[in-house]
């Protein structure tokens, strides 16, 4: 692993930032906002990390899929909760607060996407 910097995920990154932080603020539906965004998490942590990490791309995927999964697992067990922060919109919105198994999909689609990017 060799670090690197790489403006076309930062610019990647920050799109999908963006697209994130409207999703969460303006869009209350029962399709986008809670798959489409589980989705675009996944590939927005690989962009970030791909922007200054220079490593096997398909095992950074990889982690971030697991990385996403333990995440959803923590959501499981309340773990917000735990941390003091179950009144904090913020940080309930950006932890989670609660577990389902679609989540795990959409996570599995942002990975597939994120394998496409490989050769980017």
């Amino acid at each position: 692993m060799k670090f690197t910097f790489n403006t076309k995920f930062l610019l990647l990154f920050l799109v999908i930032f963006i697209i994130e932080i409207l999703i969460a603020k303006y869009l209350h539906d029962d399709y986008i906002r809670p798959f489409g965004g589980d989705v675009l998490v996944v590939i927005l942590i690989y962009a970030f990390l791909r922007t200054f990490l220079n490593t096997n791309f398909k095992m950074l995927a990889l982690g971030v899929l697991i990385f996403s999964f333990i995440i959803e697992g923590l959501q499981a067990i309340h773990y917000v909760n735990w941390l003091g922060l179950q009144d904090d919109k913020f940080w309930s919105t950006v932890l989670g607060t609660y577990f389902s198994v679609f989540d795990l999909l959409a996570y599995f689609v942002g990975y597939l996407i994120c394998l496409w990017f490989t050769d980017w």
